[in-house]
């Protein structure tokens, strides 16, 4: 039959158990639940023992004949003998229980060994259950930790995206701002090749219109808005829209000719292609071979 008490046991310094931290005092260590198989605390290991520790029942004996277990095992400071005041102290270090352990080897007390061996037990139990807490809290900082660089680069993406949609769109209204800018700049274009002032008049018109016109240009530069450059330059289908072709002695095949109507750049982006006429080369002249009769082309 196996016995369970609660009790708490003294070692004084001279005892199996010697204090860590002041000499000639007692040091009681509390013990929950410990079952003793088959042996009360009359029997001779309690006889023995008893003469070096001081039992207090603190609970109802109960009895339990399939297991043993001691919950928890703290050391206290003993109250002194000599009307000092009680100083708590921190509970027994390793060292001290392995030399406490090391000398109920040495005296063969087998009851002092069990109870440290068990308290070692369930130091390793708690050591097992904060080592699991660790290895938990550390999964869940990496686990937030990955949240935390998928949110960020999310976050980066998005803001870039805005940055492009905005651009994209700050672009766009300014392509149909220009856009609709473009039949004045043909007006202007038209009338200065067309008009000819010849009385005084007419010439202070014309200049005041030319300023004007200036200034206008200098207004769309400012804007980044610049003409794509057509006569002498080989024909590319993203600048240019050939309206006629036509053949030529001193040009070229595919260099424009003519330019129709002006094309304009609004920084990088094609704000509206140039129409202009594109060279066929020289004429291909017909001769007549004497062996066969036929036309070859030159």
């Amino acid at each position: 039959m196996a016995i369970s008490i609660t009790h708490f046991f003294s070692f004084s310094s001279s005892s199996l158990y010697p204090s860590p931290y002041s000499s000639g005092k007692s040091r009681i260590i509390r013990l929950r639940n410990l079952h003793l198989h088959g042996r009360p605390p009359s029997s001779p290991s309690f006889s023995k023992l008893n003469r070096g520790v001081q039992f207090i029942y603190l609970s109802p004996i109960t009895v339990n004949s399939q297991r043993s277990h001691v919950s928890s095992l703290s050391a206290h400071q003993a109250s002194p003998t000599n009307g000092e005041e009680t100083n708590s102290k921190h509970p027994p270090d390793v060292k001290t229980l392995i030399k406490a352990y090391k000398q109920a080897l040495f005296n063969g007390d087998q009851l002092t060994l069990t109870e440290i061996e068990l308290f070692f037990c369930e130091i390793e139990k708690e050591k097992n259950r904060f080592d699991h807490k660790v290895l938990s809290l550390s999964m869940k900082i990496a686990s937030e930790k990955d949240t935390k660089i998928r949110l960020q680069a999310d976050f980066d993406n998005t803001r870039k995206k805005l940055d492009k949609d905005r651009l994209s769109t700050e672009s766009n209204a300014k392509v149909q701002v220009m856009k609709s800018l473009l039949p004045l700049i043909d007006s202007f274009e038209s009338a200065r090749q067309q008009i000819r002032p010849d009385t005084e008049t007419e010439k202070k018109i014309d200049t005041s219109y030319q300023g004007i016109y200036r200034q206008f240009v200098e207004v769309l530069r400012h804007l980044r808005v610049k003409a794509i450059p057509t006569v002498g330059k080989p024909f590319d289908p993203l600048l240019h829209e050939a309206i006629s072709r036509e053949e030529s002695e001193a040009v070229k095949v595919g260099m424009i000719t003519e330019e129709l109507t002006r094309g304009f750049f609004l920084g990088d982006r094609v704000l509206r292609p140039a129409k202009v006429k594109v060279s066929l080369g020289p004429i291909k002249k017909k001769t007549v071979s004497p062996a066969d009769g036929t036309t070859p082309s030159a």
